[in-house]
């Protein structure tokens, strides 16, 4: 399996930055991780809140623990929410499960990482995200 680049990585924020900046979104704040839930890339932009951070992490660390899109974690938090409440605790914290954090999948399907930002509303992160990704050459994984 392809390892996701630092090249990569870069693309995916520098593209998702250009999109909010294009769509007026409010600051965001960008991270990338490996596979293995690892930082590879981070950026945060002027005026983005101190606990962004966090989120963008928090958001594409849980779609790489549970195999999708903090997207498809919300949904599962909004009929299950005691599972979700569990996994949180389990995590100790780490999973944010709202909109904003994609899978990076290459060709093939297979999971190299993921994005997660936080700054503007769910779906307007989650959107940059997709742009950024596909500017990679890569794939989105929003199942």
């Amino acid at each position: 399996m392809t390892k996701l680049t630092l090249h990569q990585a870069n693309t995916i924020i520098e593209t998702a930055l250009k999109h909010a900046a294009q769509a007026s979104f409010r600051p965001l704040t960008v991270a990338v991780l490996d596979d293995g839930g690892h930082l590879v890339a981070f950026q945060r932009q002027d005026k983005s809140p101190i606990m962004r951070p966090q989120v963008a992490q928090g958001k594409a660390w849980g779609a790489l623990a549970m195999g999708r899109s903090s997207r498809g974690l919300s949904t599962i938090a909004a009929e299950r929410p005691a599972f979700v409440q569990a996994l949180v605790t389990a995590s100790e914290g780490r999973m944010i499960p709202v909109p904003g954090g994609v899978l990076i999948k290459n060709a093939a399907g297979d999971t190299m990482g993921a994005v997660g930002i936080s700054g503007d509303t769910s779906d307007n992160d989650e959107a940059a995200a997709v742009a950024g990704i596909k500017a990679a050459g890569l794939v989105p994984g929003l199942e």
